[in-house]
């Protein structure tokens, strides 16, 4: 019997080690795919907690969420130091005044680790840091490090698709990178409200050093209103406003001279088509391509932002956003950098030489083809390209949006209109589709600092949620799938651009 039993044990203990080894050994194999899982889980959240309509002053409420957030640990000692932030940023937090009691009582209520995510994230927006207790500090920073990696991931809930035409939601994209941008050059949420001429409010001169709220206000008193107007002054005449108007030291508008030639202006050349077809019909793929190209006043292409208030390392990140804002819906997004021009060579070539090779071009077209896209890049564009489903007939008022997580006010906005045939018969599309009449007509520019239809249908930072689809089909004449170059005529031609 004692035999038996020492072989059950000697069995069982096998067993057990075999398990473990083999655990141990999934675990060294398989560590990085248990990391995704573990990130998604976390992640999770996001996706839950997302809506689609959600102006930046809510997104803050969605990214505090974060699992990542809610870790950072909570002390007793936090208590007094929190309690004094608090009343230092309180009027940042969207309180209603009517019932600040109540408001407050609620607002304590949440979860410990989510108020004092809140409570940091408006230490950086309105540059109260300093304060801080060492402990606090700690927190804070780890808190800065975090938040670039988690709002991307915010950004890539909100655009992942949500309707049965694989379309994502266009406000809660543009309340994360709205509210990245403020993070990272610590300006306040507050003054991204719409002021006088500017749909951007002060935020964008509140990002230059020794710009106030005050300066703003004494450089408007001599007809300087918006950003735009301050960038496109000359040196001399934007230093004798600022010396005399805002009392500036000459190292001081140096300063300014400088943080301006470092800001990236964006042009953006776009085309939406069928290939090898002359017009886009319900249900075909549809191949959207565009040029973005980014001009700098001090000569460089790929640059870090200038962001004094953020203490890590920072790149420039672009969104390349094609939607219908009537009617909220996503059709096309994509991540676009800078940074690294070897890595924007090799893809465009390769996506040039295949978009090519498709269409039956001979070899030295093609050739010539990746040559010129090369000399593109280099010159500082980035191409982007991919395609989506057709939806049904109609006319489409589409915009392209060119949205940078880092700088305030040099975002990129060009409208482009789409015209969707109905469907006939296959293999019989190109003499029906040139019965429709003419495919492409003028685009419509706008430029960032005219924002007023912006504003108005998506994306107002204080306005409650509001679920306001549209019907996006509207009859008569309308472009097909190009942004036309100023000056040019309506004559089907297949690219433009919006330049300034």
């Amino acid at each position: 019997m004692g035999h038996l039993v020492a072989y059950f044990y000697s069995g069982l203990l096998a067993f057990v080690f075999s398990c473990l080894w083999w655990l141990l050994s999934y675990i060294s194999q398989g560590h990085q795919n248990i990391r995704e899982t573990m990130s998604c889980i976390k992640l999770s959240a996001y996706y839950y907690f997302m809506k689609p309509s959600l102006a930046p002053s809510k997104v803050m409420e969605v990214f505090t969420k974060a699992a990542e957030y809610v870790e950072i640990p909570v002390r007793r000692t936090d208590d007094e130091p929190l309690q004094k932030l608090f009343m230092s940023v309180r009027s940042e937090l969207n309180l209603d005044l009517k019932n600040i009691k109540q408001e407050q009582a609620k607002f304590w209520k949440q979860h410990p680790a989510i108020v004092k995510t809140e409570l940091l994230i408006q230490a950086q927006l309105t540059r109260e840091s300093a304060s801080l207790s060492p402990a606090l500090l700690a927190d804070f920073k780890r808190m800065l490090e975090l938040a670039p990696r988690l709002l991307e991931e915010l950004l890539k809930m909100a655009i992942v698709p949500r309707t049965a035409q694989g379309h994502g939601w266009l406000r809660p994209a543009v309340g994360v990178v709205e509210l990245s941008q403020c993070i990272i050059q610590a300006v306040p949420l507050s003054a991204r409200k719409t002021t006088g001429g500017s749909s951007e409010g002060i935020a964008s001169f509140l990002q230059l050093p020794h710009f106030s709220e005050a300066v703003v206000r004494k450089i408007a008193r001599k007809k300087v209103r918006t950003f735009q107007e301050l960038r496109d002054m000359t040196v001399e005449d934007r230093a004798e406003l600022l010396t005399q108007a805002a009392g500036f030291s000459t190292e001081e508008v140096k300063d300014v001279a400088m943080v301006l030639e470092m800001m990236p202006s964006l042009t953006v050349e776009v085309t939406c088509e069928t290939e090898g077809e002359e017009g886009i019909q319900e249900g075909d793929i549809v191949t959207v391509q565009a040029w973005i190209t980014l001009k700098r006043g001090n000569g460089l292409i790929g640059a870090l932002p200038h962001a004094p208030y953020f203490p890590f390392h920072k790149e420039e990140n672009f969104w390349f956003l094609l939607a219908d804002a009537a009617s909220n819906n996503m059709w096309f997004s994509q991540k676009v950098s800078f940074m690294d021009e070897a890595t924007a060579i090799t893809a465009a070539s390769k996506t040039i030489e295949e978009t090519m090779e498709v269409s039956g071009a001979s070899g030295k077209e093609t050739s010539e083809a990746v040559k010129k896209a090369i000399e593109k890049v280099r010159a500082g564009s980035r191409l982007v390209m991919g395609k989506f489903p057709a939806p049904m007939e109609g006319n489409y008022s589409l915009t392209c949006y060119c949205l940078c997580d880092s700088w305030i006010g040099c975002d990129k906005k060009t409208n482009l209109k789409v015209k969707i045939l109905k469907r006939t018969r296959a293999g019989t599309r190109g003499g029906h589709a040139s019965e429709e009449g003419p495919l492409v007509e003028d685009g419509v520019e706008e430029e960032e600092e005219n924002g007023e239809e912006y504003d108005e249908d998506y994306e107002s930072e204080y306005s409650e949620d509001e679920d306001d689809e549209k019907d996006t089909k509207k009859k008569g004449g309308a472009a097909n799938g190009t942004v036309p170059k100023k000056g040019s005529n309506s004559d089907g031609s297949d690219s433009g651009t919006d330049e300034e």
